[in-house]
């Protein structure tokens, strides 16, 4: 469990961004694969600007709820609104269009190119110059490009990774390659980041980092971060509201004081049987 991490925003009055309605709404999801229910009759909802984690033991659906959110499953059951519209055929990339991104358990960057050029790889659903722009250098494509490239840059900045912008991917540590796949997630300019365990894997030092990035992005750009974290202690530290899951269905909503202290909680993580 990691040190006690300070959230600078403890505060409502002194947030950058004040917690404001909700942005995405679940109302009684329910994802079955054959006769196996991943997910049973779930709801609730994350509001604007605030920091949102999802936790359980392992198998609790986790990770299946936000492959709902971002339309990798389609539930049999249940609504998902986002912003008060109602989603319907929801894909990835529709997802993304809309202005919600993802980080995903398994490091998925681009190994062979630049920690830059991995960044400016968030920007592709921001390019709309066609395939003979970009390789005649027309003046759109010139013009995406540099925007992309002004972007990553300011992004690398604020991650305080500049001395490894041109440094290739595979021959970073795992700690910073979570980093450049968070700038990466965050150069799409989302509104809404899903991030699926950034922090496994590292040591106490790199979850501190990673800890003070998320409150970083929360604080400055105003992001909504719905958080899967199995470190307790990260959780409590630095989220607003938690729902926690065991075998697919929702056993606690509230804050981390409030759900610290849940028998049900204390529970699901000792084995208790249901």
């Amino acid at each position: 469990m990691t040190a006690p991490i300070q959230h600078s925003t403890l505060q409502p009055t002194e947030r950058a961004y004040p917690i404001g309605a909700p942005v995405l709404e679940l109302d009684s999801i329910s994802l079955r694969f054959g006769g196996v229910h991943a997910l049973t009759n779930i709801s609730f909802n994350v509001l604007e600007h605030e920091i949102r984690a999802i936790i359980g033991p392992n198998g609790a659906g986790k990770s299946s709820m936000l492959n709902v959110i971002n339309g990798i499953y389609v539930p049999q059951e249940g609504t998902i609104k986002f912003r008060g519209n109602v989603l319907n055929g929801m894909t990835p990339t529709k997802a993304a269009a809309m202005g919600i991104s993802r980080t995903f358990q398994n490091i998925a960057l681009f190994k062979g190119m630049t920690v830059l050029d991995n960044i400016m790889a968030g920007r592709t659903l921001h390019s709309h110059a066609t395939f003979l722009e970009v390789a005649f250098q027309a003046p759109r494509a010139r013009r995406e490009e540099t925007e992309s490239r002004e972007i990553a840059e300011e992004i690398i900045e604020f991650l305080e990774i500049e001395h490894i912008r041109k440094t290739p991917v595979a021959r970073l540590p795992y700690g910073l390659q979570k980093r450049v796949e968070l700038g990466r997630a965050l150069a799409a300019r989302p509104s809404v980041l899903l991030l699926d365990e950034p922090m496994a894997g590292m040591n106490i030092e790199e979850k501190q980092d990673m800890c003070r990035s998320i409150l970083d992005v929360n604080d400055h750009y105003g992001t909504t971060v719905v958080l899967i974290e199995h470190d307790m202690g990260v959780v409590m530290d630095i989220s607003d509201r938690v729902v926690v899951l065991d075998y697919g269905k929702k056993i606690v909503d509230g804050t981390p004081d409030e759900v610290r202290s849940n028998q049900n909680v204390i529970d699901a993580y000792l084995g208790v049987a249901h």
